[in-house]
């Protein structure tokens, strides 16, 4: 859960300073496709989130 409301608000931000910077590209335009699925219920939501979760346990498993 705390992935979830930490993952939305990031994607958040960065939607805010893309749009507060006008130059929205194609690799900007997937990040607010990314928020809208986290903000709504739709079927494939589920799945972004665990894709999500799933590259989060692997970030978080690499080791420096």
């Amino acid at each position: 859960m705390i992935l979830s409301i930490s993952g939305v608000v990031l994607l958040a931000i960065i939607v805010f300073l893309f749009c507060r910077k006008d130059n929205l590209k194609c690799s900007h335009a997937v990040v607010c496709a990314l928020f809208g699925f986290f903000m709504a219920s739709t079927a494939i939501a589920p799945s972004i989130k665990a894709g999500s979760a799933s590259l989060a346990s692997l970030l978080g498993g690499i080791r420096f």
